[in-house]
């Protein structure tokens, strides 16, 4: 998890122009011992059989080639922290926002708790597709019939006495003719903290833990 010294606001400076020196100094070595090693070598060589100028150009030009290899891989470094940082600074204004990822946890549509919701994708066309609620033990409380769908994703709400909702889960069931299609079950969520890992931008959620952000489904 990346962190940030509010401390001292120089410190991320101060790390970038240690870095830059860093590599600096790597790739002015990496000549410096070529042409060490090419000076020897010509100095060494046969007075009989002497190195072709082809041959030298050639050690040149790899020299030359390694030199610009290191060059773009440090400039694409920098560039995907520096994509790294701006993900994080977006990612920051996602706190306290829904977000719509896989799961099958009901959360209510309303605010007297009367209605839950849930969600659905369907990688097909179905002719018919059900949903059953589950209670916390996982026995079918009651069905939701939804009909023929299109692939996609779809949303269903479920109308029954708060005191059935509690630890309330879902499942989809889906058909097009005798053929059972794929289903995944989406959940609304509420983004609590935003962090990273690697290269990699996380999202602490109320109710699902910390995912990733390519999880996530749709943005409420």
């Amino acid at each position: 998890m990346s962190t940030i010294d509010t401390t001292n606001p120089f410190a991320a400076l101060s790390d970038s122009t240690a870095s830059s020196s860093s590599k600096k100094s790597s790739e002015a070595g990496s000549q410096d011992r070529f042409l060490t090693l090419l000076v020897a070598q010509m100095q060494n060589q046969d007075p009989l059989n002497p190195m072709d100028n082809a041959q030298i150009t050639s050690q040149m030009a790899q020299i030359n080639t390694v030199s610009g290899l290191e060059k773009v891989n440090a400039s694409i470094a920098a560039l995907s922290t520096q994509f790294m940082q701006m993900q994080t600074l977006q990612g920051a204004s996602l706190v306290g926002r829904g977000v719509v990822v896989e799961g099958n946890r009901l959360t209510a549509a309303d605010a007297e708790g009367t209605k839950l919701q849930g969600g659905f994708e369907l990688a097909n066309a179905a002719d018919q597709v059900q949903v059953e609620i589950l209670d916390g033990a996982g026995h079918v409380l009651d069905t939701v019939p939804l009909g023929a769908q299109t692939a996609g994703r779809h949303a269903f709400e479920w109308a029954q006495p708060a005191d059935k909702a509690a630890g309330s889960t879902f499942r989809i069931a889906a058909t097009s003719g005798a053929t059972k299609l794929t289903t995944t079950a989406l959940m609304s969520d509420l983004v609590e903290a935003v962090s990273t890992s690697g290269q990699a931008l996380q999202l602490q959620l109320s109710r699902s833990g910390t995912v990733s952000y390519d999880a996530v489904k749709a943005f409420n």
